[in-house]
């Protein structure tokens, strides 16, 4: 019997909630809504380009890494807390380890390492991703400004106006812009904004970049799924920040071919200037 009267040892309370724990935790793992599909990713959406898969296995062997740490470590604790227990080794003061040299020489040093390694992959996938060529098969400029998008097709950072062979589209935050892209051949976009910092997400692109005032960032994709995917801002940048979406959808080569054939019909010939919209009421 405890010192308070009553028969509930604390181990018994334990062996109590133990079971509605685990419970607890396989109801949580099972209702999160996944598919079995969806649970390699671990909350990834599926990569649509040559690239993406790239991001997804960083992502998974940060995941690896991270649940081999965290099971070392749990079964360090739970081994302590039943081979090491008062009641079982009867010591009142266990056995102490500070200014052990070679376990704290250990401690630093595996943290080193850890770091190191995860630090050598994402520096060499970010140089893959963040890799242009001198000659991509196409060029679009992507313009943000608040709160929407304007994509210059077969035009760089300074697109040209009189380029009849270019088109472009402007989006509004009632009405998202769609992008199309031809399946199978390199895109390269060119990021500026006309006033604030914001974001280019394609979210099945696996892929990001900031769209900054007065500087052009880009990088290249290479789609290879069709099909209409999502897109967003991903920096906040104003009131109406969450209505800055747009589409991407990812057609044949042809398809796209006509696509800008139908936006040089409609007087959407040339290009729009980077980082400057031209919407109509704005001045």
């Amino acid at each position: 019997m405890s010192p308070n009267g009553s028969d509930r040892s604390p181990r018994r309370t334990m062996r109590r909630k133990l079971p509605q724990a685990l419970a607890l935790g396989l109801v949580i793992a099972t209702a999160t809504g996944c598919s079995a599909n969806d649970l390699p990713r671990l909350g990834l959406p599926s990569p649509v380009t040559k690239e993406g898969p790239l991001v997804l296995h960083m992502w998974q062997g940060s995941w690896i890494a991270a649940l081999v740490v965290g099971v070392l470590m749990w079964g360090l604790i739970i081994w302590s807390v039943i081979f090491h227990r008062r009641s079982r080794t009867k010591v009142e003061i266990p056995a102490q380890t500070r200014y052990n040299v070679p376990i704290e020489a250990l401690y630093t040093a595996v943290p080193i390492v850890i770091v190191s390694v995860l630090f050598y992959f994402v520096a060499r996938d970010e140089s893959r991703l963040t890799q242009t060529s001198a000659k991509p098969q196409h060029y679009v400029n992507v313009v943000g400004f608040q709160w929407s998008w304007a994509f210059n097709y077969e035009n760089t950072e300074n697109p040209d106006p009189a380029n009849t062979n270019a088109a472009y589209e402007v989006g509004t935050p009632a009405e998202a812009p769609t992008l199309y892209l031809p399946i199978n051949e390199t895109v390269q976009f060119r990021l500026t904004s006309r006033d604030v910092i914001h974001d280019f997400w394609p979210v099945n692109f696996m892929m990001k970049m900031d769209v900054v005032p007065g500087l052009v960032n880009s990088f290249e994709v290479t789609p290879t799924s069709y099909g209409t995917f999502r897109g967003k801002c991903a920096e906040l940048c104003g009131v109406d920040h969450s209505r800055m979406l747009f589409n991407v959808k990812v057609v044949s080569h042809d398809e796209y071919e006509q696509h800008l054939k139908e936006l040089r019909a409609k007087g959407q010939s040339g290009a729009v200037p980077s980082g400057i919209t031209g919407i109509e009421g704005e001045k």
